[in-house]
């Protein structure tokens, strides 16, 4: 048998057979052009928030983004960092060094390549719509109270893991609160609550950072120091320290030649890659959730299909390369990805043209990067945490859902911010899958035959009992369903069960049906089914259930089944 693989440039294949022309280049230039604007500054706050110097945000731009749109399934899709990845990037980055970062990502591109090839991008589809709700509220939290310490310029002692910690270490330096850091973080968010409603076709969050910047060097004129990008991060030319980040392109190096956490070269070893491996599949796994939902929302706002595992695969190579080139966790981003499509893009030339933008960015104004001041970017980062936590989406869901969905919600928002986003998927899939089994479960039952179905069995002996059973038949429901066939008399020799209405039937109740046959028959009871769909006739016949004079038959309509059950009983008699 052939495997047949997801093509490797599925959407840029796509968008050249639709056609593409002048009138789409044009579109995809604009669109570039926009978003290129848009990534620069959130791509250097997201890597800051990640615990790596800022030009590492960019590097993911300039490499895996394109790379990505490429080699991806989504004509729409723009990639780079995104918000989502802080709450699982920053412990690696605490722990591990950028050296560690790196080579989490690296791995997380390889198992995501593999998900690709193993076809599984439509699986992503199943996973509860609360646990998602839940657990991307949840990062939102945990963004936000990060960007406390840069908003009032505060110097917490230590460096906490955990949100009750670093809750308490930002309330015992609110003392130390800066106030030129607060008057910029204060102006830069009423910039961008205010300006988009002003004057929506100009990117907020530029102006926001203009305004902060220009308000921070007039308060440090004014005698009240402001913490800049320059001034936190540095670079080193020819044994000479640069403040900002560095104005020329990324060169490759191994991860593992990084500094880890102590400042020195990682050491490549089996147990290293073991330690980072649970890491690296969680961000796969945030990853693909992430970037298929960006696709189908950019399907829903241009009537487009995009090739689930041909993205999964884009997403995989973008992150195998990307950190080769010093470039951090890439994956597709929902705003950036709307804004592509507003823009007028047309295929993934718009992705790659946005990556051209913060090239010519990072070329020629790096120097100018180091006058942004830090509050301003936290600013930027509490927008877009709101943003991605839909507060009020939250809380509307929180009234009108069914209760077993707002406990799933509510479940993976807390996990999400006092533990992890991993520990609250998987407990959020759990407990998703154990309400949903007592659902189905409820839905089940066995009974008696009902009035009108009894009038199509007519009169019956006493040593005749006639039930029906209703909803699918699986581990949840079907000991439960079973377990009434076992309530009869010793009179009873026939046992007529109605089950047009059982859609599915597992080895459970496959199980379960062997045994109470072995019972029926030690008792000398035969068992009559009526109405069995075609897939549970085929499932019994496989499970070597099959047709035995006198102890198990398989009829169409109940007055057969009395017909039958009649005969059987007229046989036993001496």
């Amino acid at each position: 048998m052939r495997l047949a693989l997801p093509p490797l440039f599925a959407a840029l294949r796509q968008s050249l057979h639709t056609g593409y022309g002048l009138r789409q280049l044009r579109g995809d230039l604009a669109a570039g052009l926009t978003v290129g604007v848009i990534a620069i500054p959130l791509a250097m706050a997201l890597a800051i928030a990640v615990g790596v110097a800022p030009q590492h945000g960019l590097y993911t731009v300039l490499v895996a983004a394109p790379l990505i749109a490429l080699c991806g399934g989504s004509r729409f899709n723009i990639s780079g960092p995104t918000a989502a990845f802080v709450v699982i990037l920053l412990p690696i980055t605490q722990q591990y060094g950028v050296g560690g970062l790196l080579l989490c990502t690296l791995l997380a591109g390889l198992i995501l390549i593999a998900m690709g090839l193993a076809r599984v991008g439509r699986l992503i589809q199943f996973i509860p719509y609360p646990v998602t709700l839940g657990f991307t509220a949840g990062i939102g939290i945990v963004i936000a109270t990060l960007q406390v310490k840069d908003l009032l310029g505060l110097q917490p002692a230590g460096q906490p893991h955990h949100y009750l910690e670093q809750v308490a270490a930002l309330a015992r330096a609110l003392p130390g609160t800066h106030p030129g850091d607060a008057l910029v973080a204060l102006a830069s968010l009423a910039v961008l609550l205010i300006w988009p409603r002003w004057v929506p076709k100009v990117p907020g969050h530029l102006v926001a950072l203009l305004v902060g910047s220009l308000l921070g060097l007039a308060l440090e004129r004014a005698g009240l120091p402001v913490v800049t990008l320059g001034e936190r991060f540095s670079y080193t030319l020819d044994g000479v320290a640069h403040p900002g980040i560095p104005p020329f392109l990324p060169t490759f190096a191994w991860p593992w030649q990084l500094p880890g956490a102590d400042g020195e070269p990682l050491t490549l070893s089996f147990e290293l890659i073991r330690q980072l491996l649970g890491p690296a599949l969680a961000i796969a796994m945030l990853g693909a959730i992430e970037s298929l939902l960006c696709a189908v929302v950019a399907d829903g706002m241009t009537g487009s299909r995009h090739d689930p595992n041909a993205e999964l695969i884009g997403q995989g190579v973008g992150n195998l390369v990307g950190p080769l080139f010093g470039g951090i966790t890439a994956t597709a981003a929902i705003a950036r990805s709307a804004a592509n499509v507003r823009a007028g893009a047309s295929s993934p030339v718009a992705a790659v043209i946005h990556a051209l933008v913060v090239l010519l960015a990072m070329l020629l104004l790096a120097p100018l990067f180091s006058y942004l001041p830090m509050a301003a970017m936290a600013a930027l980062l509490v927008m877009v945490a709101w943003n991605m936590s839909e507060a009020p989406h939250v809380l509307h869901t929180l009234r009108i859902a069914p209760r077993h969905d707002v406990l799933v919600l509510l479940v993976c928002l807390t996990l999400t911010v006092l533990f992890d986003m991993v520990l609250a998927v998987g407990v959020g899939l759990l407990l998703a899958t154990g309400l949903f089994v007592k659902r189905m479960s409820d839905l089940t039952d066995a009974a008696p035959l009902s009035r009108e179905f009894r009038q199509l069995l007519g009169d019956l002996p006493p040593q005749t009992l006639a039930y029906a059973i209703r909803g699918p038949l699986f581990f949840g429901a079907a000991e439960k369903a079973l377990s009434v066939l076992r309530r009869y008399n010793p009179e009873v020799k026939v046992v007529i069960v109605e089950i047009s209405a059982v859609p599915i039937l597992d080895m459970t109740a496959l199980a379960g049906l062997e045994n109470l046959l072995r019972d029926y028959h030690r008792q000398g009871i035969g068992l009559i089914l009526v109405g069995p769909t075609p897939r549970v006739r085929l499932k019994l016949r496989r499970a070597g259930i099959r047709r035995e004079p006198g102890q198990l038959a398989y009829v169409r309509t109940l007055p057969q089944a009395r017909a039958l059950a009649l005969g059987w009983l007229q046989a036993a008699q001496p």
